[in-house]
């Protein structure tokens, strides 16, 4: 009797464990390349634009011909030390920054104008969990991530922390165990909102985008699925103009080595 039921115990476990497994995600098809002296950090979209994010620089492309409008860099006396995701709100280009891999961490969202690039205001953030690296659009308010990295603290630190539109903190969710080995010795660079509803968040160096779900009190994240993802990690934004439930959608994102903007489509996942 033993031994039959060690084997169905063994059986229901891996079953178990296989179900637990994130779903495998939709596959990109690249559609557009081209380089950007920028492209060390991510890059933002909107309707006829990418604006493309180093550590002290901002370049403005056009999305049609890749051709440079204009650019921007941080004056030596600037405040600006380390921005990181972006994302184009209402002709605002808005960043996140940190003073990484400073301590004690300092944090702020910096905003720019979308047509000159010229700085136009700022929120700093009072004790920040960690460096924030992005920080999107959310339930009327907004989404943010911040990090903690190996090399300066441990990255199961890092935290997912939304906000209300005055940025009173509502509540913090952390990421699996599992998640956080895909990350490496890093943490979570970019996110977007596809379609205004599935959370996308890209790690740091990993070809993959995971799909988390956040449950409503708070905790741990869910890690939902794993979709393809045609550049190495960092942030990227949704092509909203270009992309719907019914079309699919449209990414762009950095290839840091090469320095180049990637434009991908994905097909509509399956529910």
């Amino acid at each position: 009797m033993r031994l039959p039921a060690l084997l169905l115990l063994t059986s229901l476990a891996a079953s178990l464990s296989h179900a637990a497994e994130p779903a495998q995600g939709p596959a990109p098809t690249e559609f557009t390349r081209f380089h950007a002296d920028e492209a060390v950090q991510g890059v933002a979209v909107d309707g006829e634009h990418l604006y493309v994010i180093a550590d002290h620089a901002l370049g403005k492309y056009r999305k049609s011909d890749g051709a440079k409008v204009t650019a921007w860099t941080a004056p030596k006396d600037s405040k600006i030390k380390h921005l990181n995701a972006g994302v184009v709100i209402e002709g605002k280009l808005y960043c996140a920054h940190s003073n990484f891999p400073l301590k004690p961490d300092e944090s702020s969202v910096e905003i720019f104008d979308a047509a000159t690039l010229q700085p136009t205001g700022r929120h700093v953030f009072t004790n920040p969990p960690g460096s924030l690296t992005w920080a999107i659009p959310y339930q009327g308010g907004w989404l943010t991530c911040f990090a903690h990295y190996s090399l300066t603290s441990d990255n199961a630190l890092s935290r997912i922390v939304q906000f209300d539109k005055e940025w009173k903190e509502l509540r913090r969710w952390s990421f699996p165990a599992e998640l956080l080995k895909r990350f490496a010795r890093s943490s979570s660079s970019g996110a977007s909102l596809i379609g205004g509803e599935r959370l996308l968040v890209s790690g740091h160096d990993a070809r993959e985008l995971y799909a988390l779900t956040l449950p409503p009190e708070g905790g741990e994240a869910r890690w939902d699925a794993t979709w393809g993802f045609v550049t190495a990690g960092q942030a990227f934004d949704e092509d909203r103009a270009a992309g719907s439930k019914e079309k699919g959608y449209v990414l762009y994102s950095i290839e840091r080595k090469t320095k180049e903007v990637v434009g991908a489509r994905y097909p509509t996942p399956a529910r």
